[in-house]
């Protein structure tokens, strides 16, 4: 069968199992050239887990621990699978590329699919943990916009609402470029209340608890959590909304467990707040697609734009594993953001966010740039990829 994108409501929902596995192997060459430019990293990790591993950010960090640092890893995420002639998510073809790429240079990796938020899985990761070793680096990249309750069973769901006011703002259809006016209105608080609870710092907490209750993380180990905090003029729909509420609690988090782990491991915990980037859910938020396309051109102009490898990369090496003490601002989060948020990047963007249209958005942003990303989560319009050629199964890459 010849795979081509199903897209419906600016979301893809379909995905290309070579075009996914080839855009892995993108990555790990991107880490493996940058390893050999940069040398060995002091005191990186030896073993590592990663909580939502199969996309984005995620699968970048097991990806840089891998084949950057050597690690062995193991990875949780929830994927459907794919079968004989029905596709399954990007994230299940990820995860096979990965696997099949760590087997083939010895490394010991372990890939669990299944519900991060579960205490079951808890006990499976733990299990699994002692064929390696202690864990000296726990990555919690976990994006779901459901979770159950491990202890009460109550099932949350999470919302992108404003907190203050209703926010409209135009997005544009990744397809045919064409503008419309999305309308956000305004939470009540127990939206507020779920979204923290589905996307907030609770299950890393949990994950973190558990992990050192059963003496499988390491003197000195580091846990990091990711998010995002962006421009002004995006924080009534993000920053200053409900999913605004879920990151600070996750960055409060973050400093609790920090203080803990000082105490009892001599660890530490880190929020790292990343680059806006194009994912499978940004292209339905209100103003975002606009932003980036423009964010997109100017970085690109100024040879500064970054994927999440190139984030992931940088934060291992430059960051996270320098043999010096970890930069972070006044509310200890590591800025990987900091060349999105430049003054002159921004005093530029905010020239051209009040006057895009349907009419110049390819001439102010790179609605191109922003259609290929959008593809290639999917794994579509990967380079070294024919998708004239037929796909005999979709069960395997």
């Amino acid at each position: 069968m010849i795979i081509k994108p199903l897209i419906r409501s600016n979301m893809c929902i379909n995905a290309h199992p070579i075009g996914c596995a080839k855009d892995v192997e993108h990555q790990i060459a991107y880490v493996e050239k940058k390893a050999k430019e940069r040398g060995p990293l002091p005191n990186a990790p030896k073993n590592v887990l990663v909580l939502g591993c199969s996309t984005g950010y995620g699968l970048a960090s097991r990806i840089s621990a891998a084949f950057e640092c050597g690690a062995n890893t193991i990875g949780v995420s929830f994927e459907k699978e794919g079968t004989a002639d029905k596709s399954g998510t990007p994230g299940w073809y990820n995860n096979m590329a990965f696997d099949r790429a760590a087997k083939a240079k010895g490394l010991g990796a372990v890939t669990f699919n299944g519900d991060a938020f579960s205490d079951e899985m808890r006990k499976q990761v733990i299990a699994a943990s002692k064929q390696f070793g202690k864990f000296d680096l726990v990555i919690y990249s976990v994006a779901s916009a459901v979770r159950v309750d491990p202890v009460t069973g109550e099932m949350y769901r999470s919302v992108l609402k404003p907190l203050e006011k209703t926010f409209s703002g135009a997005t544009m259809d990744v397809v045919s470029g064409k503008f419309s006016i999305i309308t956000a209105e305004v939470a009540n608080e127990e939206e507020k209340r779920q979204t923290v609870k589905v996307m907030g710092g609770e299950d890393w907490a949990r994950w973190i608890k558990q992990l050192s209750e059963a003496g499988v993380l390491a003197d000195g180990v580091k846990t990091v959590a990711y998010s995002y905090i962006g421009p002004t003029y995006t924080h009534a729909i993000y920053r200053d909304g409900t999913i605004g509420a879920a990151k600070k609690d996750i960055e409060r988090t973050a400093r609790e467990l920090d203080a803990e782990l000082k105490k009892t491991l001599n660890g530490e915990a880190y929020i790292s707040v990343n680059k806006g980037l194009v994912t499978r859910s940004s292209a339905v938020i209100p103003l975002i697609p606009l932003y980036i396309s423009i964010l997109f051109k100017i970085m690109k102009k100024n040879g500064t734009h970054e994927g999440c490898i190139e984030q992931m990369e940088r934060l291992f090496a430059e960051r996270l594993y320098t043999g010096s003490a970890i930069p972070t601002d006044d509310e200890h989060r590591i800025r990987i953001d900091e060349l999105e948020l430049n003054p002159k990047v921004q005093e530029e963007v905010a020239k051209y966010m009040p006057i895009v249209s349907e009419d110049n958005i390819a001439e102010l942003g790179d609605i191109e740039g922003y259609r290929h990303d959008f593809l290639a989560t999917n794994g579509f319009d990967i380079e070294g990829v024919d998708y004239s050629q037929e796909v005999t199964r979709m069960d395997t890459i």
